[in-house]
């Protein structure tokens, strides 16, 4: 009998699908309908530490440099007070396989598959970690198809997007590019179950814990140089896993005083998902369409329990605006002689007003950074703005208007960032806990869950939950 392909009937089967393309039993560590056991999936599902700096080294991925930003720098400290502006440092990610962070990301997802015996790797993704699952594969002999949304419902793609297609076809993956909207997801699982390829997900245990050597390693780089531990790491913060993963190499590495600042480009007002507003952004990750969904409901993916949770480590989240990352992305190729690809510049572009706050003996390090192409130059993106009608010109960066105008600052001075309220976001998620999980009564097991979740205290948790007129069991006392 064939298979149903309807929508409906895939989306019936997602569960089963998805099991046997990842092999994790989630229900193991499911506790309630809220609360799950997140460290203990980590550790049984995940790698260790060590192993995945192994597996890493197999491949050529990590240990890549950290360089010092002295000219930034130095412009920093000249636009600030008397005293202040840290030392900013860049942990330089393009020096991986595929040239981004992701290769971290998928080192660990394709290395289970290969060990696991399936045929093949498929990933859902419309930016880097295509690529990177892409390469992985190949080093690793194993076929691989990635599936893309690249087009808008006039056929008409983003040469940031466009250029990532190229990269993943030139690394010998199959790429099945889509139109903006529901099909990603259902096409994914279609092929999935067809092909029985291992989902390498974005949100499994696999994929966060190849990020945590990040964190780890630029923590010892900085010890090894500056004889300290980092003041402020930026992010750049999209599905939360790169937040996540790095955050908790850091805290592997001791540094507990470190501050993990999350940064995405403000993208206010726009629909991810909305084929009018899908080429009338100019950034294709790191922004707020992905940043403030996927912290105030991270469990919105393809595997039942994310492993990406952004709110659990995140001290401050703050956004930029596009010009603000386009001109940034000059400032480092014409003063350091570094051209990269947006993406980290997103975080170079928080980390250069976040400088501004510490006096010049502290550090602050820019997590990333990712290569750069056609697609990617800030010229083509400006351009392909443009002929969607958005206004581009020089001026102040705080009159950007996404979809509408973006704005390039005239001058070094006015790099800002803009704080997001996070305990807004937290109020959100764990309503949203309540909600999408129609739950009426909450336990003192899933009241101490939402307080890991939010990293707040439980007496947060308790009002929040109030506020939202949801009854808290007499036990959770």
């Amino acid at each position: 009998m064939p298979r149903d392909l309807s929508y409906e009937a895939v989306m019936k089967r997602r569960g089963e699908i998805m099991q046997k393309a990842l092999g994790i039993e989630y229900s193991e560590f499911i506790r309630t309908k809220i609360a799950f056991d997140y460290e203990g999936m980590m550790q049984k599902a995940g790698y260790s530490l060590e192993k995945v700096r192994e597996i890493q080294r197999e491949t050529g991925v990590g240990n890549t440099p950290l360089l010092e930003l002295s000219n930034i720098t130095e412009l920093v400290r000249r636009t600030s007070k008397k005293g202040y502006g840290a030392r900013i440092c860049v942990k330089d990610e393009a020096a991986n396989p595929s040239g981004s962070f992701k290769d971290r990301r998928a080192s660990v997802s394709i290395y289970h598959a290969k060990k696991m015996g399936y045929p093949g790797v498929l990933a859902a993704t419309s930016g880097n970690y295509g690529a990177a699952v892409a390469s992985q594969a190949a080093m690793r002999n194993l076929p691989c198809i990635i599936v893309q949304e690249v087009f808008d419902s006039r056929h008409v793609g983003q040469p940031e997007i466009i250029e990532k297609s190229r990269k993943c076809e030139a690394y010998g993956a199959e790429v099945v590019q889509l139109t903006v909207g529901p099909e990603l997801f259902y096409m994914a699982l279609v092929l999935l179950e067809e092909t029985g390829y291992f989902n390498a997900s974005l949100y499994s245990p696999f994929g966060i814990s190849g990020i945590e050597t990040l964190g780890y390693e630029l923590v010892q780089q900085v010890r090894e140089r500056y004889g300290k531990d980092p003041a402020y790491v930026v992010v750049t913060h999209a599905g939360g896993g790169n937040v996540t993963g790095t955050a908790r190499g850091i805290l592997k590495a001791g540094a507990k005083n470190t501050k993990i600042i999350g940064a995405s480009v403000d993208l206010t007002g726009l629909h991810m998902a909305s084929d009018h507003d899908f080429n009338r952004k100019s950034f294709t990750t790191g922004h707020t369409g992905f940043g403030v969904p996927f912290a105030t409901w991270p469990d919105r993916t393809d595997v039942p329990k994310n492993a990406a949770r952004p709110l659990r480590y995140m001290d401050r989240y703050v956004t930029v605006t596009q010009g603000e990352v386009f001109y940034v992305t000059e400032v480092m190729a014409q003063l350091e002689g570094m051209e990269r690809g947006p993406a980290g510049n997103t975080s170079l572009a928080a980390a250069i007003p976040l400088a501004r706050e510490l006096p010049e003996d502290e550090i602050v390090v820019v997590q990333e950074t990712e290569y750069t192409g056609a697609g990617k130059h800030p010229q083509a993106q400006l351009d392909f703005a443009r002929r969607n009608g958005i206004e581009v010109r020089v001026g102040d960066p705080r009159e950007n208007v996404p979809g509408k105008s973006i704005v390039i600052p005239e001058d070094f001075s006015q790099l800002h960032v803009t704080e997001v309220d996070l305990r807004r976001l937290k109020r959100s998620y764990i309503r949203n806990a309540i909600e999408k999980n129609e739950v009426k009564e909450v336990s003192g097991e899933e009241i101490r869950f939402l307080a890991e979740d939010t990293k707040e205290s439980e007496e947060f948790v308790k009002q929040v939950l109030e506020d939202l007129g949801v009854k808290v069991s007499a036990k959770a006392f």
